[in-house]
């Protein structure tokens, strides 16, 4: 496999637990099965430490079953990449994806390529739930920095080297989420500061998610021109304002779906669709199921 020349390449000299892995070798493991242990919140159904090269190597996020899980795919050599909702990403040594399904996004290997990575399956609704806010906050491609990878790098070596009860396998899948956690929520230092209209405009649409959020309405909060507001926002919040609002807009859908026994009817009121089958295409062009779908397969996420 040419460990040494891996090692050389990507593993810090003081890594330990990466270089473990790395002289583990290839591997796949699988711990758990969707539906056991029902009142543990994280589950790790598997995790792998695998090489592609020169080979076909893709996955569809919207064809992986109806089942709601959860991938963390750690590069260590080479580059993968990822279109996540339309968002172009290059995935290269020591960053981290995260994509939960069922989702539209994809994932794969260039042809010629290679890519060398680790990675876990994890399902339940405390891993779901981290998952989605992750994303919410820092988006499918993290970089946990050395000791993180390191961190990572342990929790794999040992879910593919010890024997483990599922409780403890849980526990070291909720350690690599919580890994991807501090490097959403806390890695990455302070962010920049956005101008006061944008910061205007966000705090608008979370308050009026139900109401009007056209885009000419959020130029009249943030006080200027449509084009320019356009533009202004795109580059200060990263996307476009009306998928912005879209996005916050189905992350209140899901909410709503997962805590509450509202009809979808309501939901649609609530969170700006103009009725239930509106919301219900919307939805299944996001998730690639209807909202009832979606929300019968929550008692199952457990």
């Amino acid at each position: 496999m040419g460990v040494t020349g891996v090692e050389k390449s990507c593993a810090n000299p003081g890594n330990f637990m990466l270089s473990s892995l790395l002289a583990h070798g290839h591997d796949i493991r699988v711990l758990s099965s969707r539906g056991s242990v029902p009142t543990l919140g994280v589950l790790t159904e598997a995790a792998g430490y695998e090489q592609r090269r020169n080979e076909l190597y893709s996955w569809d996020g919207l064809k992986r079953g109806t089942e709601p899980f959860l991938v963390i795919q750690h590069t260590i050599l080479g580059e993968g990449r990822l279109d996540f909702g339309g968002a172009p990403h290059r995935l290269g040594v020591g960053q981290t994806m995260l994509v939960t399904m069922p989702h539209a996004h994809r994932y794969w290997l260039e042809r010629g390529g290679h890519w060398e990575y680790f990675w876990f399956i994890l399902f339940g609704r405390e891993a779901l739930r981290m998952a989605r806010e992750i994303l919410a906050v820092a988006g499918p491609v993290l970089r946990p920095g050395d000791h993180g990878s390191a961190q990572l790098a342990e929790a794999c070596h040992a879910l593919l080297t010890r024997p483990l009860t599922p409780a403890q396998a849980s526990v070291l899948g909720y350690q690599a989420l919580a890994v991807l956690h501090d490097a959403a929520f806390a890695g990455a230092g302070p962010r920049p500061m956005l101008a006061p209209e944008i910061s205007r405009v966000l705090a608008h649409v979370e308050m009026n998610l139900g109401g009007d959020l056209r885009v000419d309405r959020l130029a009249q909060v943030a006080g200027l021109s449509r084009a320019h507001f356009v533009r202004r926002f795109a580059a200060e919040a990263g996307l476009p304002p009306s998928d912005h609002v879209f996005a916050r807009r189905m992350d209140r859908v899901e909410r709503l779906l997962t805590a509450s026994e509202m009809k979808i009817a309501d939901i649609a009121s609530a969170t700006g669709f103009a009725d239930a089958n509106y919301l219900a295409k919307a939805f299944r062009r996001h998730r690639g199921m209807s909202p009832m779908d979606f929300r019968a397969m929550r008692d199952e996420a457990v």
